[in-house]
């Protein structure tokens, strides 16, 4: 029995395809098994989203192969779609599966038999035109479910139409059959996950089905007790989901809305689809309607042409919005980007200082929303996440608490009362039976 091991580098959606060709190769008798476990194989699930993200990859090869030398080591993910010749030049590596080839690796690459030129089976990302399904399991305590893959948009900035092709989705019969193999496994929340999640319902090119009514439908599956949305565009994010969202009986008080620019020059430069003033429209919708709601928020800084005073018009409408924290990406120049064209390009120590002004004013709202849902009751998921006697888990609005470990709680969803933010930057909760206790 072979032993293969996985690394996945990059997003959710990265995850929850890495766990399903796991599961694809566990079926045809692979043993799977830690990547310090001296595996046969080694399959990198790779992102590139920014230059560091390639560098991380070579590193990742290296080290596989000083753990097991004589392994066979495979690339997939974005990077191999985007530069898998750069990636077949790489010491150690022995092949490179593109998009359209990676959920038949095991098929393709026929028994894993190293040979002397490196495999680069990758085709233009035009054939990449199917819907692969995929979900996480046995990883963590909530799920990754990809529901949709792929992008039409085209921002400036980015490489994933290219590296994954355009937008399709899987249909709602089947996720609805995935969502209730994940509710029999014990799962108690499903993370829904795509590239451009609101533009789901896209099958075989054309528009079939809309996301509201997958939300709608997910509501009703019995044994999954919470649904999160990954991320969500402020233009596909409608009044619709929103209002749905504020009265469901399991899609929690949470959404990550990216932004990438609080300055409408910069949002016009970048190619996207709205201005702040409807992303001002959605974030007082969703208060209005869930006051303690959280709402996460990406921010890219140093786009090219980004002034000081357009950053400033960026870090003012962030301060004075109620979010609750930033994903806050430094920009990097990606290759095949309308974005690599422009002029008045800014500095990379320029772009460093404010990415640190952003990432401090990000801990001040983190802070203030946990300060704002202090002792209230709340819902917990516990995880095995064990650090000197404390257990973590999260709210259903996505607030970390610390909890005196007890081995029952894992996995649990407990009520408890946030009491305290401690010195971690965590809310220290209330013993969940001194809660049972007063109800």
């Amino acid at each position: 029995m072979k032993k293969v091991a996985f690394y996945t580098l990059g997003c959710k959606l990265n995850y929850s395809e890495t766990s399903t060709i796991s599961r694809q190769f566990e079926e045809k008798g692979y043993k799977k098994v830690g990547f310090e476990d001296t595996p046969d194989i080694f399959i990198i699930n790779t992102c590139s989203v920014t230059e560091n993200a390639d560098k991380k990859c070579k590193k990742i090869v290296k080290e596989a192969k000083k753990i097991s030398p004589n392994s066979y080591v495979t690339i997939i993910g974005c990077y191999a779609q985007l530069k898998p010749q750069e990636i077949s030049e790489i010491k150690g590596v022995d092949a490179v599966l593109g998009a359209a080839e990676k959920f038949r690796l095991i098929e393709l690459l026929d028994g894993f038999a190293k040979e002397q030129e490196t495999k680069v089976l990758a085709s233009e990302i035009q054939e990449a035109t199917a819907f692969n399904n995929a979900y996480s399991m046995h990883d963590r305590t909530r799920t990754f479910l990809k529901v949709q893959d792929g992008c039409n948009y085209g921002c400036a900035f980015c490489t994933i139409p290219l590296a994954r092709g355009k937008s399709r989705s899987d249909s709602i019969e089947n996720i609805l059959q995935s969502a209730k193999e994940i509710a029999s496994t014990d799962v108690k929340e499903v993370v829904l996950t795509g590239v451009n999640i609101g533009d789901f319902g896209i099958q075989g090119g054309k528009r079939k089905e809309k996301f509201v009514d997958l939300v709608q439908k997910l509501d009703e599956i019995e044994g999954i007790d919470r649904f999160r949305i990954s991320s969500i565009e402020p233009n596909l994010l409608t009044n619709e989901i929103i209002e749905y969202a504020s009265r469901s009986k399991r899609f929690v008080p949470h959404f990550h809305i990216p932004l990438q620019s609080g300055s409408n020059t910069i949002l016009r430069k970048m190619g996207r689809r709205y201005l702040r003033e409807l992303y001002v429209d959605r974030v007082t919708k969703i208060k209005s309607l869930m006051p303690h709601c959280c709402i996460g928020v990406d921010v890219i800084v140093g786009f090219p042409g980004e002034t000081d005073e357009l950053f400033l018009e960026t870090y003012n409408f962030l301060n004075e919005l109620p979010i609750s924290y930033l994903h806050v990406f430094t920009y990097s120049e990606r290759p095949n980007t309308r974005a690599t064209e422009m002029e008045d390009v800014v500095p990379m120590k320029v772009r460093n200082q404010r990415s640190k002004m952003l990432r401090i004013l990000s801990e001040k709202k983190r802070r203030k929303f946990y300060e704002e849902n202090l002792k209230g009751t709340f819902d917990v998921l516990f995880e095995e996440d064990i650090d000197n006697g404390m257990m973590h888990g999260f709210t259903e609005n996505y607030i970390r608490v610390a909890a005196k470990y007890d081995p029952l709680l894992i996995n649990e969803i407990k009520k408890v009362t946030l009491w305290d933010i401690n010195e971690k930057g965590t809310v220290d909760v209330v013993e969940p039976e001194i809660v049972y206790e007063q109800h």
